[in-house]
């Protein structure tokens, strides 16, 4: 059996009807707005840490190290306050998605974007307007409230409302309006550094509450998704008029029975997090969604864009493989050119400068193709309804988690490895692309709330995993 596979079975998820409807086309771009901050806030901070009037009004001594000439290429911005100042975004997001998964499974998807969107406005201009580097920090702060908030909601808001056949297209729109959010950030940041006076960083941090302000005002309009009603015991019959409405069909009665069939009278949602880490039968979902946000980084729009197309064609596995194996080729290479063309001191050639910008251009293209979409859209689709917000909450945590560790660490580990940290990442790569090859199923073209029976029927998680009994797996809860 190949690894991976699902084998043959007569208990196949059926499928549903519907079109893309330009309801959901709307609601979906308005709910994306929360990628293009995320996008933005990640994007943003490498250019407002090398503004000039930045560094030296928060960071004289990276300020005076960045312009001197006998500190080592790797370690002119080794200093822990401007880490903890990049890394307190993502503490903020890492401490906040547990308050927010709850938010998320109790009161629904929108008014987790509702907090998200006003935390956002309140970080923007907080850090727009910042005097010392505790209303900086502070700023940074209420941002990474808004993310934790932000993608706790809104992976789990596109893959609900997307119709099935088109989940991954739409799923993987987030990432897009990521890799929107950044590029914005680098535009922003181009022009802002031009300005002679200094306070272009003021500009760059401010510029966030323009899509904060989009999401907050497009999520008090936004329908809250059909799961999501029927998980809070809404009236059956106003959700049929929704899913109605969403679809464009007025036969949906396989897909709301499938909802409601997955919401368990006996699993209350709020108990999510306690049965995810207890309950044998979630671990599956969990160890691929865990590995699926490891990798982070900067993305490019265009490759995004190409996967939406790609996903629910190829599939999510030859997506995850072929991406990994672009990354790890040329994070290998670029390692490699490091350790042999830069010293301490000094430049590279010309020409080993152009291979270096296509090579990162070849892993951003792999990673926003492959890894930066499916982190987002794997674990958004695998978990059960009664724990898919707990999941997401663990998903997005240890992203925040990773992210943390990798921005409080980097410059430090730049400065004492070298080039040797370019195969260090390259090491995390390859397990990474070898976990998905052995354990990952193919979860294209499935209901969202069809994808369970996989895990039953696959040939390693199977044993974690109670067997499907009829149409509903009977839970331990």
């Amino acid at each position: 059996m190949a690894a991976g596979s699902v084998p043959e079975s007569q208990d196949l998820p059926r499928r549903y009807g519907g079109r893309v409807t330009a309801f959901v086309v709307l609601s979906c771009i308005t709910a994306g707005m929360g990628g293009v901050i995320f996008g933005y806030d990640i994007g943003v901070s490498g250019g407002v840490t090398s503004m000039d009037g930045f560094l030296s009004k928060f960071f004289p001594e990276v300020y005076r190290r960045m312009k001197g000439t006998s500190v080592s290429n790797y370690c002119k911005f080794d200093s822990e306050l401007l880490t903890a100042f990049t890394s307190s975004l993502y503490i903020a997001g890492l401490l906040t998605t547990f308050l927010a998964s709850w938010v998320t499974a109790r009161c629904g998807r929108r008014p987790s974007m509702i907090i998200a969107g006003t935390a956002i406005l309140a970080g923007s201009a907080i850090g727009g307007s910042a005097v010392d580097i505790s209303m900086v920090i502070l700023g940074r702060v209420l941002l990474g409230v808004g993310l934790g908030f932000g993608n706790q909601a809104v992976p789990l808001y596109l893959s609900e409302m997307a119709p099935p056949l088109h989940r991954g297209a739409f799923s993987n729109g987030f990432q897009l309006c990521v890799g929107i959010g950044a590029v914005s950030a680098r535009i922003t940041n181009f022009f802002t550094q031009k300005i002679r006076q200094g306070w272009g960083w003021r500009v760059s941090l401010a510029v966030a509450a323009v899509p904060g302000g989009f999401l907050t005002l497009g999520a008090l309009f936004l329908p809250e998704t059909p799961n999501s009603l029927l998980q809070q015991r809404k009236d059956k019959n106003r959700v049929r008029v929704l899913l109605t409405r969403i679809r464009g069909v007025h036969d949906v009665e396989d897909e709301l029975e499938d909802i409601a069939a997955a919401i368990n009278d006996k699993c209350n949602s709020s108990r999510g997090l306690q049965m995810i880490v207890t309950q044998r039968q979630y671990r599956p979902q969990l160890s691929a969604s865990l590995l699926s946000v490891v990798v982070t980084g900067f993305i490019g729009t265009t490759s995004t864009f190409i996967s939406m197309f790609l996903v629910d064609r190829f599939g999510r596995r030859t997506l995850f493989l072929v991406g990994g194996a672009q990354m790890l080729v040329a994070q290998l290479t670029i390692g490699c050119i490091m350790a042999t063309q830069l010293g301490d001191h000094g430049q590279v050639s010309k020409t080993c400068a152009l291979v270096l910008i296509f090579l990162i251009a070849v892993y951003v293209s792999g990673f926003a193709w492959s890894w930066g979409p499916l982190g987002w859209l794997v674990p958004s689709e695998i978990f059960p309804l009664e724990v898919r917000s707990a999941g997401q909450s663990i998903t997005v945590a240890v992203n925040f988690l990773l992210t943390t560790a990798v921005a409080q660490l980097f410059l430090a580990m730049l400065c004492r490895m070298k080039a040797g940290i370019f195969f260090f990442f390259a090491a995390w790569l390859l397990a990474m692309t070898t976990f998905v090859y052995l354990l990952l199923p193919e979860t294209k073209g499935l209901p969202i709330e069809q994808v369970r029976k996989l895990w039953a029927q696959h040939w390693f998680w199977r044993r974690f995993v109670t067997a499907s009994n009829g149409e509903q797996d009977k839970l331990d809860c």
